[in-house]
């Protein structure tokens, strides 16, 4: 039995396996995913879901669904689901599905009648090909297979409906046919790897819906265009592969491809091995970029998420090359020295006063791990960032004359907690934030370290004198002794806000700190009491009055619980290393605890991986994106971090 399994009375409750998703990616920027059941509940779901250039490099639902009918002793089964008006599941072919496991790769075993069918899916590495392996494991006697492919052609963020401008026509090619809804799509060519008849019977599907998408309160409806069906008879012992791609395949291959593949995946059999599998998949190559995906299904790359992620998925499965990649990439994209926070090429958005200084945090975890070339590549990008922060740059950043980083923006949220609604941000955090000066602070303190190296005169000069004047201003403005912690933030007009985030613990874990032994212990305690759970932090303290300890309702209503109390498993990042420099050996087994503790979520949200967030109320339920970045990085990386340092504790 492999390390993540579902039973077939876990399979056909629905309650139960529509809660539970996978995802897949090929490494350049397509995904497959679906649920437990294969029934679609999110617009975001798909077979093949793929990035058009052609249309500004979004991704775009192509193939949505396979309905595979097994067809014996005159009598049909059915083994699709789709969800219609009414709580209606039309086919139920959940109900055959035997066995789920997601070892190397997500297979189903389905019995019907007196045949056991296996179906394995993967994407290809690097192309937009989708493979499908089927194998009759028994059969009483020779059947036919029907396989009718369901096609959506429309961005992940959209829907689609019946229309008289989708094309419906097919063209035969070897072993299949290829179509092609709409002008400047690439052609679907959808082949077997044995002869397959096909017959066009082109038809609409209307009003599927998507539940997800009705909880999260967006349009959840739509149409799904049928071209028709292949059938082919099949025995005991046949195996078939079939592929969705962009591009005719040759059949003769799909086998051995389909084998080959598999064979080079590291197996998804213990808690390390899932994170390991995890991290792979939020790493993109798009012509020369190599970026790191945010978050599946429904995020691109974010610069602060990058700079985050980065260690974790690239130093904890020990790639430099990956790391440095990663890095050139970033730092192309830089602009008056912010790096873009979202966006595309010629539409960034630059509006992230914490990724600049994420990038000295990455560059130390660089230099850990054994990258000894950190002053010659990254040096002039570090220099221009301090640079643009002590003189000046968009949204109002800049280094006051005390030493620390202001920065107000109207209507805009610049740190992590960025959440807004109806133009005014739910946790407005303008003026001082503790995480940025606790960042500026590391990133100048680590920079004059390289330009000690290099003998940067100037630098040192210029700089030389900030961080004592940082660390006093620091401890000034934020250390409230009444309270006995720092401040989130403090302003101009409202002074010191006292509200209890996970923000301060930044100030704790990073290389340099601006706080005693004893000041960092008291900021772990209290974070230990009041923000820490076993999925992560709290963003809030339930004692404050604006907590919020569910995150569900539509946008608006998720919004303003996404900071005010919402679990984030990242968190547990700067939490563990903080903990493990205050406390030492002594904390070994609490960080143990709470990080191999998330073991239990591997088949809960995101199956094989780690979700967003979390509720910030027991039972802390999975909420959010079902596979994210930050979250896979931080906990590979404080593994990593265990291993090399406590491995004898």
């Amino acid at each position: 039995m492999s390390y993540i399994n579902f039973e077939k009375g876990q399979i056909v409750n629905l309650e139960y396996s529509l809660l539970r998703e996978i995802i897949r990616t090929n490494r350049a920027g397509s995904y497959t995913s679906t649920t437990l059941a294969e029934c679609n509940t999110r617009k975001y779901h798909g077979l093949l879901v793929c990035p058009v250039s052609e249309l500004g490099g979004g991704r775009y639902v192509l193939l949505s669904s396979l309905d595979v009918t097994v067809e014996y002793n005159g009598t049909s089964f059915n083994t699709g689901i789709r969800k219609y008006k009414g709580d209606y599941f039309s086919p139920k072919g959940h109900k055959y599905i035997e066995y789920f496991e997601a070892e190397t790769i997500p297979v189903r075993i389905f019995r019907v009648g007196s045949v056991l069918l296996k179906m394995e899916r993967l994407l290809v590495h690097y192309e937009e090909q989708l493979l499908v392996r089927y194998t009759i494991m028994e059969a009483a006697e020779p059947m036919k297979l029907q396989v009718r492919p369901f096609l959506a052609y429309r961005n992940i963020h959209e829907l689609t409906h019946a229309n008289m401008a989708a094309n419906t026509k097919t063209e035969p090619i070897s072993n299949g046919i290829k179509a092609r809804m709409y002008d400047n799509f690439p052609s679907l060519h959808m082949q077997f790897s044995s002869k397959a008849e096909f017959i066009h019977v082109p038809d609409w599907y209307l009003g599927v819906e998507y539940i997800h998408e009705q909880k999260r309160g967006y349009d959840y409806s739509e149409d799904l265009f049928t071209p028709g069906f292949f059938e082919m008879k099949a025995k005991k012992g046949d195996v078939i592969v079939f592929s969705a791609s962009t591009r005719e395949e040759n059949p003769s291959e799909f086998k051995e491809k389909f084998t080959s593949m598999l064979s080079g995946k590291i197996p998804r059999n213990s808690f390390i091995n899932c994170l390991k599998n995890a991290a792979q998949q939020f790493v993109e190559k798009r012509g020369n970029d190599t970026l790191i995906i945010a978050g599946y299904p429904w995020f691109d790359s974010w610069g602060r998420d990058t700079f985050i992620s980065l260690p974790g998925i690239a130093l904890a499965r020990h790639k430099l090359a990956l790391y440095q990649d990663v890095l050139d990439t970033q730092i192309n994209k830089m602009k008056d020295g912010l790096f873009p926070n979202m966006g595309e090429e010629g539409d960034y958005a630059f509006n992230s006063i914490d990724a600049p200084l994420w990038f000295f945090w990455a560059l130390q975890q660089y230099v850990i791990n054994g990258g000894t070339d950190c002053c010659e590549r990254y040096e002039h990008a570090a220099k221009s960032v301090l640079t643009a922060f002590k003189r000046g740059t968009a949204y109002n950043i800049h280094m006051r004359d005390n030493g620390l980083i202001y920065a107000k923006a109207p209507g805009k949220s610049l740190t992590w907690m960025d959440a807004v609604v109806d133009g005014i941000p739910v946790t407005p955090r303008h003026g001082y934030a503790v995480e940025i000066n606790a960042l500026w602070y590391n990133a100048i303190c680590f920079t004059l370290e390289m330009a000690k190296i290099e003998e940067d005169k100037a630098f040192i000069e210029e700089f030389g004198h900030l961080p004592e004047l940082i660390k006093n201003s620091f401890l000034e403005i934020f250390w409230d002794e009444n309270a006995g912690y720092p401040a989130d933030y403090v302003n101009d007009q409202e002074g010191r806000n006292m509200f209890v985030r996970p923000n301060m613990l930044i100030a704790v874990s990073l290389p340099y700190s601006m706080l005693s032994r004893e000041q960092m212990k008291i900021v772990l305690d209290i974070a230990d009491k009041e923000l820490v759970t076993p999925r992560g932090l709290r963003t809030l303290s339930p004692a404050n009055k604006l907590y919020k300890g569910t995150y569900c309702g539509n946008q608006e209503e998720r919004d303003k619980a996404y900071h005010q109390g919402t679990v984030w498993p990242w968190l547990f990042g700067p939490f563990c290393e903080g903990w493990l420099k205050v406390y030492g050996k002594q904390g070994v087994q609490k960080v143990r605890k709470l990080i191999f503790g998330l073991e239990e979520v591997m088949s809960e949200h995101g199956i094989t991986t780690l979700s967003e967030i979390h509720d910030g109320d027991p039972p802390h339920a999975p909420r959010g994106a079902i596979s994210q970045a930050w979250s896979v990085a931080e906990v590979l990386r404080i593994i990593d971090l265990l291993e090399k340092n406590y491995s004898d504790v």
